[in-house]
């Protein structure tokens, strides 16, 4: 799995450096589309079933939109925050990273939304290695996103991963009252995709008619960061290191 992470990486770290105004997000797109075909990678986003088939290997959301988006003509401008979220799966065996970059200078809303964002990803990882139950790292991550006036996504999670891109457990990254139905121990030999998704307004969502890109329902801009974690006996390893830097 390190393999298919690392490749993953290698993805964000093309697309960090081709992040500008005036670039577009299908420029991005088909860049990781390359990269991925070069290694002999298969890419987990495109073709995933839905009421259309998803188009692309990357979903590009851009300021309000929180998953899913689309890449295409869009071109990046001054100001804007730009999620882009990746898979493949490399000699049977899959990883999963997504990141939120700044467009040239953001404006304090969006800077504090990123920090924030990070935080709760590195609070996920941090629990993973101190608690016994994700229940416990869920209310961590949660109580520190609404400290700072944010708002956690509840609609979509994180997932298990393997030689599948989407696996058991789901990974919340909230608290609530049926938790105790569908929580899990945290034990080494656990492989997660921990994805927080935060919000600079309410965490309520709607779909666009393109039947993929997620967006605020208020149109407040929203932020994703996600790695591939694997707990071991020694602790969690991030098996996406060195994503987004």
């Amino acid at each position: 799995m390190r393999e298919a992470c690392q490749l993953v990486v290698e993805a964000h770290q093309l697309v960090g450096g081709m992040v500008a105004p005036g670039v577009t997000t299908a420029e991005l797109d088909r860049a990781v589309e390359d990269l991925f075909e070069r290694h002999g990678a298969q890419p987990l986003f495109k073709g995933v079933p839905g009421t259309v088939p998803f188009p692309a290997v990357t979903c590009i959301s851009v300021n309000e939109q929180v998953v899913h988006g689309i890449p295409g003509p869009y071109e990046l401008q001054e100001g804007d925050i730009v999620s882009v979220d990746t898979g493949c799966r490399l000699n049977g065996w899959c990883g999963d990273g997504a990141w939120t970059y700044p467009v040239g200078k953001i404006d304090e809303v969006k800077s504090r939304l990123r920090e924030a964002g990070q935080t709760a990803l590195r609070t996920a990882i941090h629990g993973m290695g101190t608690r016994k139950k994700w229940s416990q790292v869920a209310r961590m991550i949660e109580r520190g996103v609404n400290r700072e006036g944010f708002s956690v996504v509840e609609d979509f999670v994180g997932h298990g991963i393997g030689k599948e891109m989407h696996e058991d457990p789901e990974v919340p990254n909230y608290d609530s009252d049926d938790f105790d139905e569908r929580d899990f121990p945290i034990r080494p030999g656990l492989v997660l995709a921990i994805e927080p998704m935060v919000n600079a307004g309410t965490g309520e969502i709607r779909i666009l008619d393109d039947h993929w890109t997620v967006v605020t329902a208020d149109g407040a801009p929203s932020v994703h960061f996600e790695h591939t974690v694997a707990m071991t006996r020694e602790g969690p390893v991030i098996l996406t290191e060195g994503l987004g830097q």
